[in-house]
């Protein structure tokens, strides 16, 4: 350890990383051990080359765990410098950063709390650098900058990038919700933004009040200036989370049946999550008011289960009115119960992956957030590792039940043999009568095999004709051109195909743009293609 230690500063850039990975993965056997170890990496904090001081970074914050409280606040604070110099890198060398901040952020929340200013986006920034700071900023918010985040939020949601101006917008929400004291601020710049009346904002904005009301539900007099922006309404989360703020309020909206009547009114018309809602807030609603309900909760109930095919609507429509059938009192208990109220809406990472990614920091796992295991095989044999895997669980298939293994086997063993009889299938496919290729004969003794090749495929000949001697190809072709005694003979019955479209050349007259013709018998009358050959010529 001393060694590496006294290495650390005469190695270049690729053995630092290494050195202080090693450093990192090291467990001290002492206290004392491990405020050594930081002292010494603390210096590298100040390295021109991102990876180095990454690697530091995860090599100090892993070891603070092991040496004296007061002393890891120290290092805690002098981290914070070379993480904000990373953020004004290049964005790529910047998301990595973020990425690595998220973590830290997540296991200790005021690493970066005075930081605030050094994440606010830039004009020039890529959406992904931008989504990422939108997280990290929401994460060190506290009561002391609290309302200077949401004026930089107020302007992000001006912004012409519809993604983004939802980001926003829902951070707005999250602050909110985090931090109890800024609560009202917050609600009040959302009210500003839906006098924007920008339909996208304002969807937005009723998705975010909706979380609000469940952490703090004093707030039901923004309720009226919700309900005015209904006709903006056309996304199935907007629209189900003002009709859920209106059958949890319904008690307070003197207009409450005839907003959710409209709802009601084009129920089949509705996406699935907002069909599910109105079930909800109908039932509420007359829970509430039975006498200005009756009818409307009547209808959306005989709507839900005779008109709508989706199980999950009609199988809620029947729970609803087997409740309100057999005892209003016990579906009020079940309907209307209270709920807990929600404690944030910040995403999270789970405790045991957060504490499995802490030595995983300036890797690749830091920047998806992943274990290493989820993206990374074992090199070449990952392959081989899934095949083994594939034929283990066939293995344990076949021992549980080995009929189904045994009609496998046997088709597998079949499928030779299929394949074979589907290409004589695809073969025997013929548009001009002509026999399937499967049943064509091989070319006799005396035939060159060629004949195919001039036409028509060869015919089977008819088991009860006697075949005639079948002439060789080059007698066809000779035949073409005729003989200076007169017209070819007639091809014999058990000739090819070829035959036939030969000899319709025979009629052609031909004698006076061809040489003279060869000799058609020759001595033996068995001569070799060769001669014929000659004899063309």
């Amino acid at each position: 350890m001393a060694k590496l230690l006294l290495a650390l500063n005469e190695c270049t850039e690729w053995g630092r990383i290494t050195i202080l990975s090693t450093l990192a993965d090291y467990k001290p056997t002492e206290q004392k051990e491990a405020e050594h170890i930081c002292e010494r990496v603390v210096p590298q904090f100040q390295h021109a080359n991102p990876s180095v001081v990454l690697a530091a970074v995860k090599a100090v914050f892993l070891h603070m765990q092991n040496i004296n409280p007061e002393l890891g606040r120290t290092y805690a604070k002098k981290m914070a410098p070379p993480l904000v110099t990373l953020v004004s890198s290049q964005p790529e060398v910047q998301y990595v950063a973020l990425r690595n901040i998220d973590l830290l952020l997540q296991k200790q929340p005021s690493l970066l709390s005075k930081e605030m200013r050094v994440f606010f986006c830039k004009y020039n920034d890529p959406p992904y650098l931008k989504f990422q700071k939108l997280q990290i900023m929401v994460r060190i918010a506290n009561d002391s900058n609290v309302e200077q985040l949401l004026a930089e939020l107020k302007e992000y949601a001006m912004e012409v990038d519809m993604d983004f101006v939802r980001r926003a917008i829902k951070a707005i929400g999250q602050v909110a919700i985090k931090i109890e004291n800024a609560c009202e601020k917050a609600v009040n710049v959302l009210l500003e933004l839906i006098n924007t009346k920008q339909a996208y904002v304002v969807q937005e904005v009723v998705v975010v009040i909706k979380d609000i009301f469940r952490k703090y539900p004093g707030y039901e007099g923004i309720i009226p200036t919700l309900c005015q922006c209904i006709d903006d309404l056309d996304e199935p989360t907007a629209r189900g989370a003002l009709i859920w703020i209106v059958g949890e309020y319904a008690e307070k909206i003197s207009n409450a049946g005839d907003i959710l009547s409209g709802f009601v009114d084009g129920f089949a018309e509705e996406f699935t999550q907002t069909q599910l809602q109105i079930l909800t807030a109908v039932v509420k609603l007359f829970l509430k008011k039975p006498d200005q309900a009756q009818g409307l909760v009547q209808k959306v109930l005989q709507t839900a289960t005779a008109e709508c095919d989706n199980p999950d609507i009609r199988d809620r429509a029947y729970v609803y009115w087997r409740l309100l059938s057999s005892d209003p009192q016990i579906a009020k208990n079940i309907v209307l119960a209270q709920r807990p109220a929600i404690t944030s809406t910040i995403s999270t990472l789970p405790i045991p992956l957060l504490d499995s990614l802490m030595p995983d920091l300036s890797t690749l796992a830091s920047v998806y957030h992943k274990p290493p295991q989820t993206f990374l095989g074992q090199g070449r044999s990952s392959a081989n590792a899934l095949q083994q895997a594939a034929i283990e669980e066939a293995a344990q298939n076949a021992r549980e039940n080995p009929l189904a293994a045994a009609a496998a086997a046997a088709a597998v063993s079949g499928q030779g043999s299929t394949v074979q009889s589907h290409a004589e299938n695809l073969l025997d496919i013929d548009f001009d009568g002509a026999a399937p290729a499967s049943l064509q004969k091989a070319p006799m003794g005396g035939s060159s095999g060629l004949e195919g090749l001039a036409g028509t495929p060869m015919r089977v000949a008819s088991p009860t004709t006697n075949d005639a001697p079948i002439g060789g190809g080059m007698e066809d072709l000779m035949g073409i051109f005729g003989s200076s005694g007169g017209a070819p003979a007639a091809p014999a019955a058990g000739n090819s195909g070829s035959d036939d479209l030969m000899n319709g050349f025979a009629s052609m007259n031909m004698e006076a743009s061809q040489p003279p013709p060869p000799q058609t018998q020759l001595d033996g009358g068995g001569k070799k293609a060769n001669e014929d050959i000659l004899g063309l010529f």
